[in-house]
């Protein structure tokens, strides 16, 4: 932006600079030197009646729909897992079952392991391994009690998943 080259500007009027807001140093007459300023992004501009009358960040087009899209898919699963609930059978032979669960145990293994370096480094985006670890002991502490066979199976896998795989919140309070 160049200072002191929009006369219509009422901060011009007034005699300050539109940057800064500190009175304008007239340049000595007959000298064309021009006095280029960059803008700051606190201070509104002032180029002509076109300029934003509100200063709150431009939010990108995608941006928009990430909330209602969000939702969009939220509503549309709940028709859909009523729909599994009445046509999935109650049994089945599962083909993979060993590859399934090895593999839901060194996804833990990965979200634990960096997890816990980036938090002894006292990295702060511990927090986000942290949750995604937390989904993914909430999902193997429900498939172990639901995959349990009735009596002493089911009351072990219980107690495990309430001692052991479930997130707490005494530890959701740790902080680097």
């Amino acid at each position: 932006m160049v200072a002191g080259f929009v006369p219509s500007s009422p901060i011009r009027r007034r005699g300050l600079s539109a940057v800064s807001a500190a009175p304008l140093r007239s340049a000595p007459r007959g000298r064309a030197e021009r006095r280029f300023q960059t803008p700051r992004e606190d201070v509104p501009s002032t180029r002509g009646a076109s300029a934003p009358r509100s200063f709150t960040p431009r939010v990108r087009v995608r941006e928009r729909w990430i909330g209602p899209g969000l939702i969009g898919g939220a509503m549309a699963l709940v028709p859909w897992t009523v729909v599994l609930a009445v046509r999935l059978p109650s049994t089945a032979q599962v083909s993979h079952w060993s590859a399934a669960w090895v593999g839901l145990d060194l996804m833990l293994a990965a979200g634990l392991l960096g997890t816990g370096v980036l938090f002894r480094r006292g990295d702060a985006r511990y927090g986000l391994t942290a949750a995604a670890t937390g989904a993914l002991l909430l999902m193997d502490a429900w498939f172990d009690v639901m995959t349990a066979t009735s009596g002493g199976e089911r009351a072990l896998a219980s107690a495990l998943a309430l001692g052991l795989e479930l997130p707490s919140r005494r530890s959701a309070r740790l902080s680097p």
